[in-house]
């Protein structure tokens, strides 16, 4: 059976668990008044969302288990020579993720934020990651780069970085990949 299938049903479950108690309450005191049943609502709202972040992350740990997942991530380190517009991501040459950039996503990475770009089963042993990126540079005028980095999957989860870096001397953007697990 599809995992996909098992958690709609586990998350119909829980629903139906949570709303037995709630309709149980409402038909068994109608003199209550319309509180208790705002109360109740409430209460109901938090609880389903509740199970669904919980289901969210059991999925989540059944459709990449830690034993074989790599995460990667993208930080912008300064930005002022180049503006990041696209990156695509290749795993022994199979294409795992292309990203086209917002302005909002832009201007987030310039300010510190690190981008969880992908997630991936992989087994374990040698692999090649390459990364391709397009965008803005001084001028106006388009750069294309790429990087590449040879990595061993060991069990456990496994971590990758791709690091977009001002070159200031050359004014030119650089590619830098740092794993760890």
């Amino acid at each position: 059976m599809n995992i996909r299938v098992v958690i709609q049903r586990l998350f119909i479950a829980a629903l139906v668990v949570s709303v037995a108690p709630f309709a149980a309450s409402v038909f068994a005191d109608s003199s209550t008044g319309g509180r208790d049943l705002a109360d109740d609502t409430a209460q109901f709202r938090r609880d389903v969302l509740d199970i669904n972040r919980r289901l969210l992350l059991m999925e989540e740990e059944l459709l990449f288990p830690a034993d074989t997942r790599v995460a990667i991530f993208v930080s912008l380190d300064v930005g002022r020579y180049f503006t990041p517009d696209a990156v695509t991501l290749k795993l022994g040459g199979n294409t795992l993720v292309s990203h086209l950039y917002t302005e909002r996503e832009i201007r987030a990475l310039k300010n510190g934020a690190v981008q969880r770009l992908h997630t991936a089963n992989v087994r374990n042993g040698a692999h090649e990651l390459t990364a391709f990126v397009t965008g803005i540079g001084p001028n106006g005028r388009e750069i294309r780069r790429a990087a590449t980095l040879n990595f061993d999957k060991a069990s456990g989860q496994h971590f990758i970085q791709l690091r977009l870096e001002d070159d200031a001397a050359a004014q030119q953007p650089t590619l830098t990949f740092r794993a760890w697990q």
